[in-house]
């Protein structure tokens, strides 16, 4: 950017690049919609009004907003490489996400967010990143790499990395681990925000945390949570994503006084829904049908993340701002019909088009350690009874019950009378052999297995099912694609979908991974499962930060006492 042609055309000395005319701006700074035109120099907004121009484009009285933001994104999540992820978002008005790259990094350590860094290099899409500051999330499980304060130093600096990302380890927090408390102390002497994760922390523990530094939580669930937050200084993220949609429950807390601490965010969304549902845009739409302000809807994805991040270049239509804007033609349904990205027409009527050049995708080394043959799923009975996994639909949250063992044999077995299934988790990065097994309830399989090498936050091999042969079967295809989701019945692979890039993104246009994955979900179907989404359901049942009862290569986790727990009871 030449500061003095800026300064020019705002002036109107020299004609401007682009004149859009007869707009209705959303001004998320006062919160009117003024009509006028818009300015734009090399690709930045220089001025509002009249000015002469070198090209002059009529909008027709449609409303121009500010492009969306992602506030917290894993883009990992979409299953698809950052190339095609962002040529599946950009039509949707998303302009600029802030992702985290924590599940690459649990793969590939400081090589993943290099690699993530290297990627989002010349795309149709601002990509922001935070640091990860879990790697691994706890001592109890295996990652495929431990990233330190000293490991992330040499990147926080670095002017794309805008925060500390999620600090999950809050127990390490509230109790002064100091490898914890480097991470956050080296964020802070770098002026970068510190991103929090602290489901249903309150009170003194919620003080503490955030005493610590740490600023911002996308972890509610419910408004009086959100509030309580709020009320000691907290900015909250609203996350809608495929795993864990917490919208509604948490608009509530959203009015004139909070609205401004307050942005959206997906986490984790996968194709299906990117497409069926959107991405910001869809959370904008769904604001809208619980009866939000349309006005402050736009300032929660637009504003409001730009401020929190320091990103002072996006997020208003307003001189000295990135030209990143999208067209509609009304407030109240906010359907997309184009998408300007620095001036430049990117997208129209949810396409990107052909003339935008399509980034090369970077190749990553393999990431699958894994003896297949040394892989089984008999359990020895030792009690009657068993700690089980009960899944909550449409939450990332579990329950821990106590069932009684169905055994046969002398070994515990999956009872699908009473879904009762099996779980594993198989450790992959190293070739430890490390396996981790238990029972979950909620699939509601009647015959099947399904496996996957997405499993927050370590993503080691994660296998649920009603045999052990389908098990094995559904793991050794996940190992022999390099990674990716499997769906195994009768011994037999019966869809797939291949994660060649870290075990966790396909190259794959968006389309293409989502018909492999409802291929997938209606495989699970069949099986019998009442899930929307059962892959993603699964992915989180071996995050051991999120209560009650998780389960990693090391065994049962009981979120709650921190500590891992055998499967029996006396």
């Amino acid at each position: 950017m030449d500061l003095n042609t800026i300064i020019q055309s705002a002036r109107g000395e020299t004609p401007v690049d682009l004149l859009l005319t007869n707009a209705r701006i959303v001004n998320v700074f006062s919160g009117e919609i003024i009509s006028g035109h818009i300015a734009v120099t090399s690709g930045y907004i220089v001025g509002i009004g009249a000015y002469p121009a070198k090209n002059i484009i009529d909008l027709g009285d449609r409303f121009v907003a500010p492009g969306f933001i992602d506030a917290h994104v894993h883009i990992e999540s979409s299953m698809m490489c950052i190339t095609e992820f962002a040529r599946a978002v950009t039509p949707l008005g998303t302009t600029t996400v802030v992702a985290d790259p924590h599940e690459i990094a649990n793969v590939l350590g400081i090589e993943g967010i290099e690699y993530m860094l290297r990627s989002s290099e010349n795309q149709p899409l601002n990509i922001y990143f935070t640091l990860p500051s879990c790697v691994p999330a706890t001592a109890m499980e295996t990652s495929g790499a431990q990233l330190s304060a000293d490991h992330l130093a040499p990147l926080i600096s670095h002017p794309n990395i805008l925060a500390l990302a999620e600090m999950m380890n809050y127990p390490g927090v509230i109790h002064g681990n100091r490898e914890v408390l480097d991470k956050i102390e080296t964020a802070k002497a770098h002026r970068k925000r510190v991103d929090g994760h602290a489901p249903g922390l309150t009170g003194p523990d919620l003080f503490a945390y955030i005493a610590s530094g740490v600023s911002s939580d996308h972890e509610c669930t419910t408004a009086q949570e959100a509030q309580e937050k709020l009320r000691a200084g907290m900015h909250i993220m609203i996350r809608e994503g495929t795993g864990a949609q917490n919208l509604k429950d948490l608009l509530p807390a959203v009015n004139d006084r909070t609205s401004r601490r307050m942005m959206w965010c997906t986490d984790d969304r996968h194709p299906h829904d990117l497409l069926e549902k959107g991405h910001i845009d869809g959370m904008i739409r769904e604001a809208l049908r619980q009866g939000l302000n349309p006005v402050m809807a736009i300032q929660m994805a637009t504003i409001n993340p730009a401020e929190y991040f320091g990103i002072h270049h996006v997020g208003a239509v307003a001189p000295g701002r990135f030209a990143d804007l999208v067209v509609f033609s009304n407030l109240d349904t906010l359907f997309i019909e184009q998408v300007y990205l620095k001036g430049i027409l990117v997208a129209e009527k949810g396409k990107l088009l052909p003339q935008i050049e399509k980034s090369i995708s970077l190749p990553v080394p393999p990431s699958m350690t894994v003896n297949t043959e040394q892989v089984h799923f008999s359990i020895p009975a030792s009690a009657k009874h068993i700690r089980v996994i009960e899944v909550i639909p449409g939450q990332i949250l579990t329950r821990q019950c106590i069932r009684e063992a169905s055994i046969s044999k002398r070994l515990a077995i999956a009872d699908t009378s009473r879904d009762l299934l099996k779980i594993a988790v198989i450790e992959r990065h190293t070739g430890s052999g490390n396996m981790g097994i238990g029972f979950v309830k909620g699939f509601g399989f009647k015959q099947g297995a399904i496996a996957s090498s997405v499993a927050h936050d370590s993503h080691n091999i994660i296998v649920v099912g009603t045999t052990d042969e389908d098990m094995r079967v559904a793991v050794h295809a996940i190992v022999k694609m390099g990674g990716g989701l499997s769906a195994a019945c009768d011994k037999k692979i019966v869809a797939d979908l291949a994660l060649p890039i870290a075990g966790l993104m396909s190259y794959d246009p968006i389309h293409d991974v989502r018909n492999r994955l409802d291929k997938l979900l209606d495989v699970t179907k069949a099986f019998g499962t009442p899930l929307l989404d059962p892959f993603m359901t699964l992915s989180f049942l071996a995050l051991p930060v999120i209560p009650e009862l998780k389960i990693t290569d090391k065994g049962l986790v009981d979120v709650l006492q921190f500590k891992i727990v055998p499967l029996f009871l006396d």
